[in-house]
């Protein structure tokens, strides 16, 4: 692993982004919710966290494959923490959501009207309020269940088709709650354009068990196409329609994935490993035969590459322009090349999601992905790391017009939580 004690930097992002100017209040935990966030933060909107008081959002505190939830999907971000049971807490973020451009919840359908923060409530306000709400299910019969990304992966068929027969399996990544965060932020950007046309906001939302369903839409075009279930990728008997497209081991111990799935691709591979028995096969001239004869393929190209090393598969199957990849871990991708080329490492402090004395993260800061995308000034960056509990809660409360003495005063009572202000050098 690669520890990465660089400064805070945007690489790329000289220009104004696009959503600068834009301001949005997100009340959210886990994923979903702090995705959408991250994904508009990253673009330029100023997003304000609203954390319950006294220690902040739970998702902190989350240990195991969660630990890192909040430092991955937080940056860019300020927060407030605030006690919304308390009448000035709720005074305060109607205040911020009076004037804000959008509302980011991913809490339970009725969540945010009993606290008294629900959408006609703040619409008659603020009827340019732009009002995102990630749920479980979209309305409909499913509305008021509970869901996680387990939920919807083994009830939308995602978990069927990823793990062998018999034995469905989670995906190895929060992939709903991901996506369903990115439509929610797609969500939004179309509601700010409409917002231009008509003048007014309106109610946005995205589903858990519908981002699922986009997912796997293409196996259920292709059990209507073949009118069976499909194979699932991990059934090891899977017929696949390419002569390659496989993992192998090399002679050094190393594995590298392989694909073959043209027939000029084909042509050029059997050249360049010496496999010109194969094209001289009358048997094999078609993709479909190449399919069908895949046993005996896969058995004698994988004798041919146990004796070469990893690297040197690599840069062949590169040569010859065939898709290919190691094996890799997460913690591989730390010193990934093209990603530290490119801009694609974010250089994010993991001390500041949590603050106790459980907490010993084994490096202070990390490189952690940037969004996939290019810009017209480059790619967006990070212009805030994820922020400390209640870093930013003086500030945001002056923003929202509140005296020095009215936030003092909420400071001493715990409705406000901020970390002590630096002293102020006398003149």
């Amino acid at each position: 692993m690669n520890a990465i004690d660089a400064p805070v930097s945007a690489p790329g992002t000289a220009g104004r982004l696009p959503l600068a100017g834009i301001r949005v209040i997100e009340f959210s935990h886990m994923v979903m919710g702090p995705s959408c966030g991250m994904f508009l933060a990253d673009l330029g909107a100023d997003v304000i966290k609203i954390e319950p008081a006294p220690g902040g959002d739970n998702t902190r505190r989350l240990t195991g494959p969660a630990v890192g939830f909040f430092p991955t999907f937080n940056r860019n971000k300020r927060s407030l923490c605030v006690d919304l049971k308390s009448p000035a807490g709720l005074a305060l973020v109607r205040k911020l959501a009076a004037g804000a451009d959008v509302l980011v919840e991913n809490f339970r359908p009725g969540g945010m009207e009993k606290m008294g923060l629900g959408l006609e409530t703040l619409q008659a306000a603020n009827p340019r309020l732009i009002y995102c709400s990630l749920k479980g299910f979209l309305p409909g019969p499913y509305e008021h269940r509970a869901a996680l990304d387990e939920v919807v992966q083994m009830m939308g068929g995602l978990a069927y088709m990823t793990g062998p027969p018999g034995r469905p399996l989670r995906a190895g990544s929060s992939v709903n709650d991901i996506m369903g965060g990115l439509f929610g932020a797609f969500a939004v950007l179309a509601a700010l354009r409409e917002r231009d046309i008509t003048g007014r906001g309106g109610q946005v939302q995205s589903g858990l068990f519908e981002t699922n369903m986009v997912l796997v839409a293409q196996h259920m075009a292709r059990t209507a196409v073949e009118g069976r279930d499909p194979t699932p990728f991990g059934d090891p008997d899977m017929k696949k329609p390419w002569p390659l497209y496989d993992i192998f081991d090399t002679g050094d111990g190393g594995q590298v994935f392989v694909g073959v799935v043209t027939e000029t691709q084909w042509r050029g591979f059997c050249a360049a490993f010496g496999l010109d028995d194969f094209l001289k096969d009358p048997g094999l001239a078609r993709m479909a035969d190449l399919a069908a004869a895949r046993p005996r393929i896969l058995d004698r190209v994988g004798r041919v590459f146990k004796t070469l090393s990893k690297d040197e598969l690599m840069a062949r199957c590169e040569a010859l322009g065939l898709p290919f990849s190691p094996i890799n871990r997460p913690g591989d991708l730390f010193d990934d090349p093209h990603l530290l080329a490119s801009g694609g490492l974010l250089p994010t402090d993991l001390t500041r999601a949590r603050e106790d004395d459980a907490f010993h993260p084994v490096v202070a800061a990390a490189g952690l992905p940037a969004l996939p995308i290019s810009l017209f000034d480059g790619r967006p960056g990070l212009t805030r790391q994820p922020p400390r509990v209640g870093e930013h809660g003086r500030d945001v409360a002056r923003e929202a017009g509140l005296s020095e003495a009215e936030i003092a005063t909420l400071l001493d009572t715990g409705v406000l939580v901020a970390p002590d202000a630096p002293a102020i050098e006398p003149a």
